[in-house]
């Protein structure tokens, strides 16, 4: 799976089109698009890390993600994602921010 491939996987997951994730993080448009043929910058590489919290090791295919291909083998966290999926969009931003606390405070530990 390409550089390409890997980032559009993960919008798919996030329910985000390239476009918005682009937006997000100040890209010029369709800049994603081109990894089909050209290299990423490093910068921008650490950026879509950071968004997805994944290594840039993983975007450049140099490592595989086994806690997130364990995660897509657990049913409860499958049923969790599907729930997820039909959650209003105030819940999310709510679930977002639940989140980045608890990173925080793994971060700190």
């Amino acid at each position: 799976m390409t550089t390409f491939e890997r980032v559009k996987f993960l919008c798919e997951r996030r329910k985000i089109s390239l476009n918005d994730l682009e937006t997000t993080l100040g890209f010029s448009k369709n800049s994603i698009i081109k990894w089909k043929k050209t290299n990423p910058s490093s910068d921008k590489l650490g950026k879509v890390a950071d968004f997805f919290d994944v290594s840039v090791d993983y975007l450049l295919g140099r490592e595989s993600d086994a806690e997130f291909e364990a995660f897509q083998d657990d049913p409860e966290l499958q049923l969790f994602m599907r729930e997820l999926a039909d959650s209003p969009e105030e819940r999310l931003r709510q679930l977002r921010g639940i989140w980045e606390v608890l990173k925080q405070e793994h971060k700190n530990d």
